[in-house]
């Protein structure tokens, strides 16, 4: 498949590494056609590289890995008419480092940017998940031995299959695979990275993961 990545940060060029590890045709994109991490990254994966509009035109599936406080405009700037009827999978978190650490969290008035990205793109298909881990598990599950879960969230149905197919493919199971149903639960999921970061001092590790015991 064709896949476009939006964000040349570490989750970004993670996930499209790993993409193009498995065979998909991957764009990373970023706002300027000549950025030097985007292109360092095209040519160690034989991929390609160009703007977040060049990305989105690219891609059968487009990832929005860039943050969370500019996914909105990240996404405009890939242009609505590149993303009509196409999924975006938004791995996206609203943090605001500006006062320092710990980070705060911003809300926006739709309840969450998957939502706001919703709102704003009718047309697109959003579905939020890899959120609530680092992003060196999102494509490695087995780093953390025992039960821990993916979240999956989005109001188109098949778009929600599709994704859960792909993160089958990162080597995710079945029963990891939590489908929260539609894309109001972005706003529990989203929040829950303040209490990872949170964890993440106190084990003094990022090597861990949210597991649903039941």
């Amino acid at each position: 498949m064709k896949i476009g990545v939006l964000g040349t940060g570490d989750v970004g060029r993670r996930l499209a590494s790993k993409l193009s590890g498995l065979g998909h045709e991957v764009t990373l994109g970023s706002r300027t056609a000549d950025n030097p991490v985007a292109a360092a990254w095209a040519r160690e994966h034989q991929g390609h590289h160009d703007t977040f509009a060049g990305a989105a035109t690219h891609g059968e599936l487009v990832v929005n890995a860039t943050g969370g406080l500019v996914a909105l405009a990240a996404l405009k700037a890939a242009g609505t008419a590149n993303l009509d009827g196409k999924i975006v999978v938004d791995v996206s978190n609203p943090l605001d480092f500006s006062q320092g650490f710990p980070p705060r969290l911003v809300v926006p008035a739709a309840g969450s940017v998957a939502e706001q990205l919703q709102q704003a793109f009718p047309r697109t298909r959003i579905v939020k998940t890899l959120n609530t881990m680092h992003n060196t598990l999102m494509t490695d599950p087995a780093q953390v031995p025992g039960p821990h879960n993916v979240f999956v969230c989005g109001d188109d149905q098949a778009a929600r299959a599709q994704v859960a197919d792909l993160l089958k493919s990162f080597g995710w199971a079945d029963r990891q695979i939590l489908d929260l149903g539609g894309l109001s639960a972005a706003r529990c999921v989203e929040p829950l990275v303040l209490l990872w970061i949170s964890l993440s001092g106190t084990l003094r590790t990022s090597d861990f993961n949210f597991a649903i015991l039941r």
